[in-house]
């Protein structure tokens, strides 16, 4: 083995240590974010929490406007693990949009995040804010919101849903569900029960069935 082989393997092992300990604080600043907001997320913040120096944060991400993005990108990266993949595999259409419902109930209801919702609330914190973090937040529930849509009109092909139905404004209403379901799960706690989401989004889902 030569020289430069050897000096390629330490570099390719510190690559890897450096991928694992930039995931394992972008795993606590998901957390930080869901109970600080995205705008109250920063470095100093983050440091503190994970009880090492700002310098050591500061070197994974460089600025708090790419630990913000750098968050959202993981926060859709769970989204994706734990509601959208085992929802596809359903078929897609109207058990696809019952999949992705009780996922995301499912998703919120067993406290994913310590603050709750990212994403959610990442929407109300960044909306009026133009920058990278905003365009980050819109890039993911625009996918969200695509992916509801997409779903109605493959329902309304198959004759599932009713042909009149406005796929945007479905998809509206079925992700105004999840972000209540959301708030007021946070704002009231224990008082709130997700089978309260669970019948508004089933409930969407009856009212544009084909019987």
């Amino acid at each position: 083995m030569t020289s430069k082989q050897i000096g390629a393997e330490i570099a390719d092992g510190r690559r890897a240590r450096g991928m694992k300990t930039r995931e394992a604080v972008l795993a606590e600043a998901v957390q930080l974010a869901s109970v600080a907001g995205l705008e109250g997320l920063s470095i100093a913040h983050l440091a503190a929490r994970l009880g090492t120096a700002k310098s050591s944060v500061h070197a994974s991400f460089g600025s708090k406007e790419a630990l913000q993005v750098a968050v959202i990108a993981h926060t859709r990266d769970i989204l994706v693990e734990l509601v959208i993949a085992p929802a596809l595999k359903t078929p897609a259409g109207l058990q696809r949009l019952s999949a992705l419902g009780e996922g995301w109930m499912s998703y919120l209801e067993r406290k994913t995040f310590e603050g709750g919702c990212v994403l959610s609330s990442a929407s109300l914190d960044m909306d009026g804010r133009p920058g990278p973090a905003r365009d980050a937040v819109a890039a993911v529930m625009g996918e969200w919101l695509d992916l509801l849509e997409d779903n109605i009109i493959r329902g309304i092909e198959k004759g599932e849903i009713a042909a009149d139905t406005r796929p945007a404004q479905l998809a509206f209403e079925l992700n105004a569900v999840g972000m209540a379901a959301n708030w007021q799960s946070q704002l009231f706690g224990d008082a709130f029960s997700y089978e309260t989401g669970r019948a508004g989004w089933s409930g969407l889902l009856k009212r544009h069935c084909v019987s």
